[in-house]
């Protein structure tokens, strides 16, 4: 069985130090999967479980064992968690849209795999960070979002995330498997594919390089907390190692973004000369979000540290 650790030792670069563990990345050779795997690799025996169904085999890096299955297939699963310490729980269908077209596909996915792997992580004694979601609030009533606020999921895909953020809390009391759950505001950043609203910064991105119009849904009022994936990474690596398990975090900035705002944004630092155009709103689109992030703050010892401005500029430069 594996052995757990509570050290808290922080680098040079701000992130809390891992090292001589044994990691698995499921998802790691996706979007913010990949980037914790950079994170990990050069001080941890890491390896990754992914499907490559979005994820690039050339993300992961030389060293890494890639073990190429679904997170549903039980046998790579359990192949997988073997001997690990830690599981960064990453995988999973991230699509509101596809989930609503599948759910029976996104449950199985996002909350029955999930479940399978909490329960190999209590056989191997490892502990798991779990990517969650603000679509868990549905509509707030206010802003910012604590984590005791209202959940109202409005789609299959938010409903999984609070499911597994429920099992979490589970595992954690009856089986005193170490679990921290991490709401993951608008992530962006490099390796970013498009679609939904962290996507929107990869379209507009696109649009503005193009030359294209700049499409915003509706008028494009509606606010966003924009975290950047390499401040996602932080957060996790911080959950790593926090002593206190079992309660779920926002991770975000604290600060809302108008879509409006963002779209001018991006064409300022693209420099580019595309309209903004306003199209349809998006069916039961959520108007406000934003992290309150005293918890992630005071629990975790994490803040963001990436502006909007500095982190669309790792992605024009």
């Amino acid at each position: 069985m594996a052995q757990r650790h509570d050290a808290r030792r922080r680098g040079a670069d701000g992130f809390p130090e891992l090292s001589g563990r044994t990691v698995l990345v499921t998802g790691g050779a996706g979007f913010v999967g990949s980037h914790l795997v950079d994170a990990l690799v050069d001080e941890n025996e890491v390896r990754v479980l992914d499907d490559l169904s979005s994820g690039r085999p050339e993300r992961v890096p030389a060293g890494v064992e890639l073990i190429e299955g679904d997170v549903r297939d039980a046998d790579a699963l359990g192949w997988a968690v073997s001997d690990a310490d830690i599981v960064f729980h990453q995988a999973g269908l991230v699509s509101v849209d596809r989930s609503v077209t599948a759910p029976v596909e996104s449950h199985e996915t996002n909350v029955a795999a999930t479940v399978k792997l909490l329960d190999l992580a209590r056989e191997e004694g490892a502990r798991v960070v779990l990517a969650s979601s603000c679509a868990i609030y549905g509509e707030p009533d206010s802003v910012p979002v604590a984590e005791t606020d209202a959940k109202t999921p409005t789609s299959p895909y938010a409903a999984d995330k609070l499911a597994i953020d429920h099992y979490a809390r589970i595992y954690d009391d009856c089986y005193d498997v170490d679990v921290v759950p991490l709401r993951y505001f608008n992530v962006y950043g490099p390796r970013q594919a498009g679609g939904d609203y962290s996507g929107v910064v990869k379209a507009f991105l696109d649009q503005a390089r193009a030359g294209e119009p700049i499409t915003v849904h509706g008028d494009g009022e509606q606010t966003r907390d924009f975290v950047h994936v390499s401040d996602v990474v932080r957060a996790n690596l911080a959950a790593a190692t926090v002593d206190e398990t079992g309660r779920a975090f926002n991770v975000g900035t604290g600060r809302s973004t108008s879509v409006r705002e963002l779209a001018e944004t991006v064409r300022s630092a693209v420099g580019s000369n595309s309209e903004i155009v306003h199209t349809e709103p998006r069916a039961a689109d959520v108007r406000h979000s934003c992290a309150d992030v005293t918890r992630a703050r005071d629990g975790l010892g994490f803040e963001a540290t990436v502006s909007l401005e500095n982190g669309l500029a790792t992605l024009t430069e």
